[in-house]
């Protein structure tokens, strides 16, 4: 028997295992995917994670952004030095998720990837994980598979809100004017907008609708594939994938008997810039401080990591969602006041980065922001 069972390899789970091994502790990593796996996703991370390890993610970073470029349509473009920032990183998700458990396994994290969970059940306070390869047991457990996996339903958790989102990745050749620019799109995808990432020898196009819970796969393929064209890339090395974006819900706990919810399994997602894989970090490290701390016999510890994550992350996440909801109503006006001026610029840079947070501008943005019917 395991002291905790996490079902899902990704940043939080990987991070979850890293570092409940590091304490001492018998974690079993399930995941489905056979390691290293394709995993669509923009690849932008924020350099503010190395300060949450004790290694050096130098091997898995493929460039780093320093300048970002926003545009409405396509056009009205302003171009931003990043200014005091460390810039952000571009990976690889396959790359960057196997580097991340097997630095879990390396601290005596097990585990099992190519193998697909089909059942949990609690009895006499210890799960018994079903998997294809036999049953599993743990004292506690930690769902980890993200925006689509099963766990948390199966947990109890009520349906969150999801939104379309879509990855096309593009492998090209990347002009060395742009190996180090960032470009996020508004006002082709309504009540949404695209970004591309730029790797080595590749480009990330992504798209999610933020306001709309009804908006169509096809619209996003059409537009990112719009996208692409107006790089110049040649489509024939590319590879197009559907997801969805769970979204935050204030009044959601992220934790029921002997179990918790990490990443975006939760909804802990940004609802403005799409960003998931420093929150999802974020609350791996916090999950694997409650799952010590209750082994150690702290009644209230998975309480209180719900209490932690709504507090420190959670109403960050609120804030993403206010200025998005007035960000997405007059979108175009928005565009002119919120993000093409050098100083709204840089604070959208900063947010990226991780120097800032949604709470630290949202005030600022709400001022900006506040023309007739704003708000109301």
């Amino acid at each position: 028997m395991h002291d905790c069972i996490i079902i899902g390899a990704g940043p939080a789970g990987a991070t979850a295992a890293y570092n409940l091994a590091k304490q001492g502790r018998s974690v079993l990593v399930i995941d489905k995917g056979r390691f290293p796996r394709y995993k669509p996703c923009g690849g932008g991370v924020s350099p503010a994670i190395a300060d949450w390890f004790d290694f050096d993610f130098t091997p898995v970073i493929k460039t780093t952004v320093s300048s970002v470029k926003y545009t409405w349509k396509f056009g009205d473009p302003v171009e931003i030095a990043l200014e005091d920032v460390a810039p952000m990183w571009m990976v690889k998700r396959d790359e960057f998720d196997n580097f991340l458990i097997q630095k879990a396994i390396a601290q005596g994290a097990e585990f099992k990837d190519s193998t697909e969970v089909t059942g949990i059940n609690l009895e006499d306070q210890q799960w018994q994980v079903s998997t294809e390869d036999g049953v599993f047991t743990s004292s506690y457990l930690i769902a980890a598979d993200g925006a689509n996996g099963p766990t948390a339903g199966w947990l109890g958790f009520k349906s969150p809100q999801k939104v379309v989102a879509a990855s096309l990745e593009v492998t090209t050749e990347v002009s060395e004017k742009r190996q180090n620019l960032a470009y996020f799109d508004f006002g082709s995808l309504k009540n949404g907008f695209m970004w591309s990432f730029p790797k080595q020898d590749s480009y990330s196009f992504s798209g999610a609708f933020v306001r709309d819970h009804k908006g169509k796969p096809q619209e996003i393929k059409k537009q990112l594939t719009n996208f692409a064209d107006k790089f110049g890339v040649d489509l024939a090395n590319s590879q197009y994938a559907e997801s969805t974006l769970n979204l935050w819900q204030a009044d959601s706990p992220l934790h029921s008997d002997r179990s918790l919810v990490v990443g975006e399994a939760g909804g802990i997602v940004d609802p403005l810039i799409g960003e998931g894989i420093r929150p999802a970090i974020f609350t791996g490290m916090k999950a694997a401080v409650a799952i010590s701390a209750a082994l150690d016999g702290d009644n209230s510890a998975l309480a209180n990591y719900s209490e932690v994550i709504k507090t420190e992350w959670g109403s960050n996440l609120a804030k993403a969602q206010t200025v998005a909801g007035m960000f997405f109503r007059f979108p175009k006006i928005a565009y002119k006041l919120g993000v093409k001026t050098p100083a709204a610029g840089q604070m959208m840079g900063k947010i990226l980065c991780g120097e800032l947070s949604y709470s630290d501008v949202a005030e600022k943005v709400t001022q900006k922001l506040k023309i007739p019917g704003f708000g109301r």
